[in-house]
């Protein structure tokens, strides 16, 4: 009888795969700014260190294909080496045995269709074409260009204001961003190189929390330049443009047709999230310099309205930043009947503290979005007996962040994942009985990497409820633009790059209503921009500068650490109110988690490129 030996890992295989946790770790943190042909070959070299090379696509080709990208790299391709690149890959794609083979040359061939361009720039010119201004990972991830390694190493030396003034250079709305901000800015933070990214959101939480918006200073104005700009739409771009362009000189008036200011901060976040006692204070500072407000103000032909030709002629320029504040519709049988509510009317009903009562009732959230889940986790907090969210994809396909499905699902949301919205059943009275879906699989991937569902042979599924509300997107209401003569394309302000309206001297438009819905800190970043365009339109280049002194990096040595996460109130009770559910970091956790980071703005490729100090 022969022996079984069981078989473990040995040392080598052990240690290979900490290498490949490594390498997993090391493309997570690669930045915006790399050749995308180096990047193809490095990503190529991988691919070929994994074949068996038994078929000559692989064994032959992909070597093949390295040589000649490293021509491309060297110098010494031509235009016909580019060609045979191509050729070669599209053979390889084709006759491949495996799946290695295939990927590795179809990655190729998706690459050379995708920046052509840049392989043409190694050839005729030598170099790469791509020059990045800001090669700081977190720096560049930010759409405004916030200078975080800055504002992280002030809070870990407890400078709290120091740091919101160097926040509030690039974005005025510093308390609203370290509540709700996306943080996009960390997906490519370099500490995932050694073991996770930074909580950059949560240390400027720390800041904001310790040295409130409205209590620090804003910087001194330039001298008045006696141009008047008309900024409307009171949210976070038009108001952060009023911002900046109030520090130059110019004198901004907003006029917003909502009895408050705040735009979708205050009618499209729920409080818990982000409470308005906090977005007052952001509100107030940017008040404080000066920016004129007329609230209840329509842009319009009509009775009590104001036109856009009467603005042209009293002001110097205009900026449009109304948002996207119309609902969508989902387009199916029986979606006006009584008790289908989009979710704008109930975020704007909660925004005004109009509060609706859920007591009792069954609530299913169609969506799949943050707006889904602030108005799932809402409905809980208003009484629902139950809520679901029927939503077409996986969980794991939700454009919402992870931790809004999972803080949801915690307080007691059911989710109905892989069910596309069929109709919607009501009484006789007209009002909504239940949610009929379409149950689906999980099918074939989408060019964007998502997994696409598509129908599947069972019966259609019955959800019961007394109320549905319509979570899947937000329109623009650009018909009064329209009738002005503004140029609109698809339902937007056609806008270019610097903001400038189409055939519209010295009208600008930005945010969610030229890009369409889009985050908060994008929306920011096109006010910012829009108010140095709308500068240099008036004839001007101000610089808005910060002298805050930044300390130098701690040569400590950088080991492998956890990252601190914002603690939350427990479930059971953060659910039955709207007080604010997130909690703040201690000084201890700050401290220890601004150590982790590594200083990208003073060490590594990033201090060749023109370091810390932003211009727009």
């Amino acid at each position: 009888m022969s022996r079984l030996k069981v078989e473990t890992p040995d040392r080598v295989q052990l240690t290979v795969e900490k290498l490949y946790k490594d390498l997993e770790r090391h493309i997570i943190a690669s930045p915006p700014g790399l050749c995308p042909v180096d990047l193809q070959l490095s990503f190529l070299k991988v691919c070929q260190a994994q074949t068996c090379g038994k078929c000559v696509p692989c064994r032959v080709g992909l070597t093949q294909l390295q040589h000649l990208l490293e021509d491309v790299l060297s110098g010494k391709a031509t235009m016909k080496t580019l060609a045979l690149i191509e050729k070669t890959a599209k053979n390889i794609e084709a006759s491949a045995d495996c799946a290695i083979g295939y990927e590795a040359a179809h990655m190729l061939v998706a690459g050379f269709d995708g920046f052509r361009e840049d392989y043409e720039h190694h050839v005729k010119e030598g170099c790469c074409s791509v020059h990045a201004q800001h090669a700081i990972p977190c720096v560049a991830l930010c759409p405004a260009k916030v200078d975080i390694p800055g504002y992280i190493s002030l809070v870990g030396e407890k400078r709290y204001a120091d740091a919101v003034r160097l926040i509030r250079k690039d974005n005025p709305f510093p308390t609203a961003c370290a509540l709700i901000c996306e943080h996009p800015c960390e997906a490519r933070c370099r500490r995932s190189m050694i073991d996770v990214s930074v909580n950059i959101r949560g240390l400027k939480r720390m800041a904001v929390d310790h040295a409130h918006a409205d209590t620090v200073p804003v910087p001194e104005k330039c001298e008045s330049t006696g141009k008047k700009v008309a900024i409307i739409g009171g949210g976070p771009s038009g108001l952060s443009a009023a911002y900046y362009l109030e520090l130059m000189g110019h004198h901004a008036v907003v006029f917003e047709e909502k009895k408050k200011l705040g735009g979708m901060l205050r009618y499209g976040i729920p409080n818990y999230r982000f409470p308005r006692e906090r977005l007052d204070e952001d509100l107030q500072a940017i008040l404080s310099t000066g920016v004129e407000v007329h609230l209840n103000t329509r842009i319009g032909e009509g009775e009590g309205e104001i036109s856009l030709k009467t603005l042209n002629n009293e002001y110097d320029a205009i900026y449009i930043a109304i948002g996207a504040h119309t609902d969508k519709k989902i387009g199916i049988e029986g979606e006006n009947a009584k008790g289908v509510i989009s979710a704008v009317e109930l975020l704007k009903r909660i925004g005004d503290d109009d509060m609706p009562d859920f007591t009792g009732k069954e609530v299913v959230v169609v969506g799949g979005g943050n707006v889904a889940m602030d108005c799932t986790r809402s409905a809980i907090r208003l009484g629902a007996k139950k809520v679901g969210i029927a939503y077409r994809r996986r969980q794991k396909d939700m454009t919402a962040l992870p931790e809004e499905v999972e803080g949801a699902i915690a307080e007691g949301a059911e989710l109905y994942g892989l069910k596309a919205p069929h109709h919607i059943e009501a009484d006789e009275n007209g009002n909504v009985t239940a949610l009929w879906v379409e149950p689906q699989i999980i099918g074939p991937i989408d060019a964007w990497g998502r997994a696409r569902p598509i129908h599947a042979d069972v019966p259609l599924m019955r959800i019961p409820c007394d109320i549905i509300i319509v979570a899947i997107g937000q329109g623009i209401d650009s018909k009064a633009f329209e009738d002005a003569g503004i140029s609109i394309q698809r339902g937007a302000i056609a806008a270019a790059m610097t903001g400038e309206v189409q055939n519209a001297g010295g009208i600008f438009a930005g945010g969610d209503c030229a890009t369409g819905p889009a985050t908060v800190i994008r929306a920011i970043a096109a006010g910012k921009v829009a108010a140095a365009n709308i500068d240099e339109y008036l004839g001007y280049k101000h610089i808005i500068s910060c002298d805050v002194q930044i300390p130098e990096p701690d040569l400590a040595d950088k080991v492998p650490c956890g990252k601190v996460q914002l603690a939350e109130e427990e479930a059971g009770i953060r659910k039955q109110s709207f007080e604010p559910m997130e909690l703040c970091m201690s000084e201890q956790e700050a401290c220890q988690e601004a150590g982790r980071c590594l200083r990208c703005d003073k060490y590594g490729f990033s201090a060749l490129k023109g370091g810390r100090r932003l211009r727009w």
